[in-house]
């Protein structure tokens, strides 16, 4: 794994923080939470900032109660989903999920791409999201079909800061809602497949987001540099860049985005191994400084065909391997491998937690902070 360097003598001392020692080796701590963890979990008040549910179910419901938790449910628009074309289908799945949560969670919506080139497209989808923007949704989610999927009739990409966008980035920020960005991919979707990647199953399984050997396919490159485009060119716009922005293999690179843009802040959805992966002093020191702009969030899915009781199990796990890193000296696994907790002070944990999460997306908690 690459080896990432960071200003930590910097960090540590723009915090207060001493540099922590890594603990001993020890036995991974797996599983659910214990009722001390649960506890300390609970008391942050936790936000998931990315999560996908799509299903009611009480069980599952009883779990958000128990952990306290609160969460953020993410439409994805696409067409390998059993909805499509039928985006309001997907909507209204996302409602019904939200509407019997009992205030545990917010929804984020979307808008339906594809119809890119279609007389009248920013002004119909406006309509659609505004309708959303009244019933309560915080947010606006572009996916990575844009720049990865969708092309024009010359066979070139369509990129997230084609113009054609514009009267959407303007109409979100009007309603002082957050565009959720998940833009571009790791950098293992243009590599061959290689069984030692973290991503490895995700592209065996969905070749059409592998973009190795894809003639004409843009590069992670290009997309990026559209995606800092459209933050530029939208500074009164909140984007969060899903999954540490796509950027989880480049932490410089990463660092430098969150200094430049004042109106850019990322999520650690489904990306929390790659900070695992990082050496620890490293690790401490980039979340230290970019305390400010690290929401946590997971990429956990609950939908149709998913029963209540699995989830809340997996869910919590999650939750649980999570923390532990992020707030203890224990050691946790991932995918066979072991990783020491970097036992982050409570100030830094609440605004990852949940601080954060209120900041960058107003209503989150179901009312306007």
């Amino acid at each position: 794994m690459k080896t990432f360097i960071f200003p930590l003598v910097v960090a540590m001392a723009m915090t207060g923080c001493k540099k922590q020692a890594a603990p001993a080796k020890a036995a991974p701590v797996t599983g659910p939470f214990t009722g001390q963890e649960l506890a300390q979990f609970a008391a942050l008040e936790p936000i998931d900032a990315h999560a996908h549910a799509f299903q009611s179910d009480p069980v599952f419901y009883d779990m958000l109660n128990r952990l306290n938790l609160h969460m953020v449910s993410i439409l994805v628009y696409n067409d390998e989903g059993p909805g499509y074309p039928h985006i309001q289908d997907e909507i209204d799945n996302g409602w019904k999920f939200v509407a019997g949560s009992d205030g545990r969670a917010v929804f984020c919506t979307s808008f339906d791409p594809y119809k890119w080139n279609q007389p009248g497209f920013a002004a119909r989808a406006n309509r659609q999201l505004n309708k959303d923007f009244d019933r309560g949704a915080v947010a606006v989610k572009i996916w990575k079909n844009v720049g990865m999927e969708i092309k024009d009739a010359k066979g070139n990409y369509l990129l997230p800061d084609n113009p054609v966008f514009a009267p959407i980035y303007k109409d979100i920020a009007a309603h002082n809602k957050t565009l959720i960005a998940h833009l571009a991919e790791p950098d293992s979707s243009w590599k061959a497949l290689d069984p030692a990647s973290p991503d490895y199953t995700y592209y065996r399984d969905h070749p059409m987001w592998h973009m190795y050997g894809k003639p004409a396919a843009a590069s992670k490159q290009q997309i990026l540099a559209a995606r800092d485009h459209l933050v530029e060119m939208n500074p009164g716009l909140r984007v969060i860049g899903a999954h540490l922005g796509s950027m989880e293999s480049d932490f410089k690179g990463l660092g430098e985005r969150l200094d430049r843009y004042p109106n850019f802040a990322v999520d650690m959805a489904a990306r929390m191994p790659y900070v695992m992966m990082l050496p620890r002093a490293e690790a401490i020191a980039f979340i230290t400084r970019y305390q400010d702009k690290l929401l946590y969030a997971t990429d956990n899915e609950f939908g149709a065909g998913d029963k209540g009781d699995a989830a809340a199990i997996s869910w919590e796990d999650i939750y649980a391997r999570d923390w532990r890193f992020l707030a203890t000296n224990d050691t946790v696994e991932y995918n066979g491998r072991t990783y020491a907790g970097l036992a982050l002070p409570e100030p830094i944990l609440k605004k990852i937690f949940h601080d954060n999460a209120v900041k960058w997306i107003p209503g989150v908690l179901g009312k306007e902070k």
